[in-house]
């Protein structure tokens, strides 16, 4: 199992990366950088290409919608170039909160916009001429949708480091969790709750593979997750209350009432009454009683947070889900604790692949 650990994108940012060496050392593999509506995280990718040389980037994620399929060819291939082949391509569609409310552009069609996307990078990467003709892009544009008829088909005048560099769909909802499987070499959920991950997610995996390209490799998982490991319980209640106001912020405001994918997932991971209740108490601007609202079994099910027992339980249960990879936000802001912490999951992780 992998693990990778996002750089915050606001204060700090440059702090952290200047502490990435001791967390390679500890045991990090992979860093990745969010992108909502603060700075761009394909600026600081660079950045932290040109300051490192064996941890994997990652963006998490690039929306589909503010940047063109060809830009984000480009713009993968160019992160692949400086890193020297050590990215992976996050994408999703994000939410009509940010896609709409930030960017102004209408949030539509996310399942058939995100296949194009798909096939217009990999024709890009490849190095062939890019020609595709969909129902949301048209390369070259034609004069019957609006073209100049002067546009020719182009192809990549420098070759990329790699032909095809890998992708993975953040993706929440049943049809985007099926396209994930189906055309991705890797998926991202969010609130991942390992034991009930197959009743929750395994139809639309199961759809989604029953399509796959036999050339494609397995699809991996990729779970998001707080993580901060002590036996001292006021710390952990601290860390828990992290946790919690997190939560609410995601199941109460992140998007209007039936219209947060993020509440809907929680519903259906089977705390709907809570996450009504959240949602209600955050709307109204009770934004500590939200956070206190969420359940204590949402909070240990879906982070890292306990002492050292609790969270090999954690690891071997997500382990056994199939997660591949960990994707974990430190509690702690201090780098040394940071580091001190991954070199313990290290370990516990070792200790869990030695007994099996």
């Amino acid at each position: 199992m992998k693990f990778g650990m996002p750089i915050p994108y606001a204060a700090g940012f440059k702090q952290s990366v200047e502490g990435l060496q001791a967390l390679e050392d500890a045991g990090l593999d992979v860093v990745t950088v969010p992108e909502a509506y603060t700075f761009d995280s394909v600026s600081q990718l660079g950045y932290i290409a040109a300051r490192t040389s064996r941890v994997e980037l990652a963006t998490s994620i690039l929306n589909i919608y503010s940047r063109t399929p060809a830009l984000l060819a480009m713009t993968a291939a160019g992160l692949d170039y400086v890193s020297d082949g050590r990215f992976s391509f996050g994408v999703g569609s994000s939410g009509p909160q940010v896609i709409e409310g930030f960017h102004g552009v209408p949030f539509h069609a996310p399942l058939g916009r995100t296949r194009e996307v798909v096939a217009i990078c990999r024709q890009v990467w490849s190095g062939e001429k890019v020609e595709l003709h969909g129902h949301y892009y048209d390369v070259p544009l034609t004069p019957e949708r609006g073209g100049s008829g002067l546009g020719k088909s182009l192809k990549l005048i420098n070759p990329p480091v790699r032909p095809s560099i890998p992708m993975t769909l953040a993706a929440l909802g049943p049809k985007n969790i099926a396209l994930a499987a189906e055309l991705f070499e890797a998926w991202q959920p969010i609130f991942y709750y390992p034991e009930l991950a197959d009743e929750v997610f395994g139809e639309s995996l199961a759809e989604g593979r029953a399509k796959r390209d036999p050339l494609l490799p397995d699809l991996r998982v990729i779970a998001d997750a707080k993580f901060f490991i002590s036996d001292d319980e006021h710390e952990l209640e601290a860390a828990r209350a992290k946790v919690r106001a997190g939560l609410a912020l995601y199941i109460g405001g992140m998007g209007a009432r039936g219209k947060n994918f993020y509440h809907q997932l929680v519903t259906r991971l089977g705390f709907g009454a809570a996450a009504n209740e959240i949602q209600d108490l955050y709307l109204g601007g009770s934004k500590a009683a939200a956070a206190a609202a969420v359940p204590d079994s949402l909070v240990d099910s879906i982070s890292l947070v306990g002492g050292p027992d609790h969270i090999e339980k954690r690891v071997a249960a997500y382990a056994a889900a199939g997660v591949g990879q960990l994707n974990l936000s430190p509690v702690s802001t201090d780098n040394d604790e940071r580091a001190r912490q991954f070199a313990h999951l290290r370990k516990i992780a070792e200790a869990i692949v030695g007994r099996h």
